[in-house]
């Protein structure tokens, strides 16, 4: 069994116990950032994987999704984030750099500048890991959305660039009251379903391990990005790895504003069955 995982920090919480031989998994893990494991998935290539909440929306028949897992925030997330030299509503004609690496935050801007900021920005996909946002680019764009870890350095250590700064998981807070889910995991339908469920306990057994050690995973944060100890600590912390009634609504609410819009088809949520 092949299983996808986002190498950045935030998903230290799902695998650090596997990582750390605590809780055995039997499979071959395989790193990518969001849109390569999605990507992966549709092709067939991943028996299982951590995907953005849009890639699962997009072909719901072909996924089932993992109960109780997914990464979602319920106010700021602080690792995706809109970058900006000037205010959001201010945007309109003015070029705006979205990340390659994740289909929901770009799906999520997008509504927001729309219905809060109502500005209509040119968005020019763009790379928007580490190495691509510390370099200070005179030919920059006006803003750039940035994701996981980079968003977490830029945040940190190079905000003097951009004076207006948008937390995307504080924003869609702040305008639907809901909680919002940026990634779910799923199985492919064809994946035998006990094999599945053997993944998914072991995950979930890895994640409840993390949920307890997060100090510790904190540490390997900071050692991997340099971004302050408190900060890996307050982020790590900040996220939750559920997918409870509450999260379930958000989810829905951002799915029945895409279809509203035409840009997923409608669906239903289907969730890998019990044996």
């Amino acid at each position: 069994m092949k299983i996808g995982r986002i190498p950045y920090i935030n998903c230290y919480p799902v695998y650090g116990a596997i990582d750390r031989g605590v809780v055995s998994l039997d499979a071959e893990l395989v790193d990518g950032v969001p849109t390569d494991l999605n990507g992966k998935m549709a092709a067939g290539e991943l028996d299982i994987s951590v995907v953005s909440a849009v890639e699962y929306a997009r072909d719901s028949e072909r996924y089932l999704l993992l109960p109780d897992l997914a990464i979602s925030c319920d106010g700021p997330v602080r690792s995706v984030v809109l970058f900006s030299k000037r205010p959001a509503g201010e945007l309109t004609s003015r070029n705006v750099i979205v990340s390659r690496s994740s289909m929901t935050s770009v799906a999520l801007l997008e509504l927001l500048f729309e219905n809060v900021w109502h500005s209509k920005p040119r968005f020019v996909p763009g790379d928007a890991e580490v190495r691509d946002v510390i370099v200070d680019n005179p030919t920059d764009a006006d803003a750039r959305l940035v994701i996981g870890d980079a968003a977490l350095v830029l945040g940190s250590n190079h905000r003097e660039r951009y004076p207006h700064v948008y937390d995307l998981g504080q924003m869609w807070k702040e305008w639907t009251g809901q909680p919002f889910v940026f990634a779910v995991w799923v199985a492919q339908r064809s994946t035998d379903v006990k094999e599945a469920l053997v993944a998914h306990a072991g995950l979930i057994a890895s994640r409840n391990w993390g949920l307890q050690h997060l100090s510790e995973l904190a540490a390997q944060a900071h050692e991997a990005t340099g971004v302050n100890l408190k900060v890996c600590g307050e982020y790590l912390s900040g996220l939750d790895y559920g997918l409870s009634y509450p999260h379930l609504a958000g989810l829905t609410e951002f799915y029945r504003r895409l279809v509203e819009r035409g840009r997923i088809p409608n669906g239903t949520l289907t969730f890998l069955p019990a044996a």
